[in-house]
């Protein structure tokens, strides 16, 4: 039994998968494993847009951004064999010359902290050190970014968005930033959304409709929460984004 394989996924991009990698698997069964989120990716992201991914695992987003969109990615991942799962995709499929990958993990201050091991897409900062950690580098998404500027970012680290956020103060008002993909939020995230003027929103990507969320409706749509900035800039993008074929089902 081969202990990888490379499956043929959108648009003629490449995804590696092994046994007990979740989020690349569920892309070889659902097509795209996170629907409405990944699906927004797609229609947002144009050629040399700068996408952000922060707990980047192997990387399915990464490789739908520069794979298929031809986006600059910026992927961070602090786990040493995930950053090389993630390398195998982005030699796979060629976009080496658009995709950097930064091994760190991101927090509120440049350091060093705990991060858990062996525990695939839900590894993550851990508060001490023991047998399941090793020791990486931290740094703040302000000094990895360094002045670029990102038109999406999608932040996945298991519940450390606070602290992400709380080192990323001029990123988060960079003119050029319209939307925000998050797995958590908080009190304190949202506060953050709110002061540089993202509104949270719903998108359906099988009629492209963007509009604001309603309560409890929120996330009716995805397995992230969606923060966007300007609404008519990201409609104006879908307006006029290619069709993407997804395993038959045209979106």
């Amino acid at each position: 039994m081969r202990s990888e394989v490379e499956f043929s996924w959108v648009e003629g991009s490449k995804l590696i998968a092994r046994n007990g990698m979740t989020g690349a698997t569920g892309n070889i069964y659902c097509g795209l494993h996170e629907f409405a989120d990944m699906a927004f990716v797609l229609h947002l992201l144009r050629p040399d847009d700068l996408f952000v991914d922060v707990g980047a695992n192997v990387r399915s987003y990464t490789v739908l951004a520069s794979a298929v969109c031809g986006a600059r990615t910026i992927a961070i991942e602090p786990d040493p064999q995930t950053a090389r799962s993630l390398l195998r995709n982005i030699d796979a499929n060629g976009i080496g010359d658009r995709v950097a990958i930064v091994q760190a993990a991101v927090g509120d201050r440049s350091g060093r902290t705990h991060f858990t091991v062996g525990n695939d897409t839900t590894n993550r900062v851990a508060p001490t050190a023991s047998a399941a950690t090793r020791e990486v580098e931290m740094r703040t998404l302000d000094d990895i970014l360094d002045g670029e500027h990102p038109l999406l970012i999608k932040i996945d680290v298991e519940g450390s968005e606070p602290e992400v956020m709380a080192g990323a103060a001029s990123t988060l008002n960079s003119p050029g930033l319209q939307a925000i993909l998050l797995e958590t939020v908080d009190d304190y995230v949202r506060d953050q959304l709110d002061a540089t003027g993202f509104q949270q929103a719903v998108y359906d990507p099988t009629d492209r409709r963007l509009v604001l969320a309603d309560g409890e409706d929120s996330r009716s749509s995805g397995n992230n929460s969606l923060f966007v900035r300007d609404l008519e800039a990201c409609r104006r993008r879908f307006s006029r984004a290619p069709i993407r074929d997804i395993i038959g089902h045209r979106i």
